[in-house]
């Protein structure tokens, strides 16, 4: 039984049921995945959502999904097309960007409110994410945002995956 549905305008994350193969789906053309590991995987990705201040490693994580850590890490990467370290540090980047807005948190105080234990490998990411570093995140004027409520600033300044980030210069 084949079918299929569209979950954004331009069929992006589209999920499609495959001929034959039932349980198995392709989400935005990324690798098949079956429908079982996808519940166990979302449970896993709602636990780094969560309680991304804690301190998870992929044992952990596959043990919420009911997994090996193998192929937790395998089936992970299919589905979301990102490894879940590379996920979970996206959130906590997403966090601390939210904390250096405020500007009432040192950098360091924000690295450990997120749950990194390392100020180098954060202030690494979030240069890598953001395209500055955390201390000239918070150190530039966010006035213009204070009227935007959380929800919507969340959407708009969401760290961009896989190194995809522009300099603040750019267009």
């Amino acid at each position: 039984m084949a079918a299929s549905r569209a979950a954004g305008a331009a069929g992006a994350g589209a999920l499609t049921g495959v001929p034959g193969r039932a349980g198995v789906c392709t989400v935005a053309g990324v690798s098949r995945v079956p429908l079982s590991d996808l519940v166990r995987l979302r449970r896993a990705r709602d636990a780094m959502d969560r309680d991304y201040a804690q301190p998870l490693d992929v044992p952990a994580l596959a043990r919420i999904a009911l997994m090996s850590p193998g192929h937790f890490s395998r089936s992970f990467r299919s589905a979301y097309g990102e490894t879940p370290y590379g996920y979970l540090m996206t959130r906590r980047i997403e966090r601390a960007k939210a904390l250096l807005r405020r500007g009432d948190l040192s950098v360091t105080e924000v690295c450990m409110e997120v749950g990194c234990t390392s100020l180098g490998s954060f202030s690494s990411r979030f240069t890598e994410l953001v395209g500055e570093s955390p201390s000239v995140y918070r150190a530039r004027d966010h006035g213009d945002g204070a009227a935007i409520p959380a929800c919507i600033a969340k959407i708009h300044t969401r760290p961009i995956r896989n190194g995809e980030a522009k300099s603040p210069a750019g267009p």
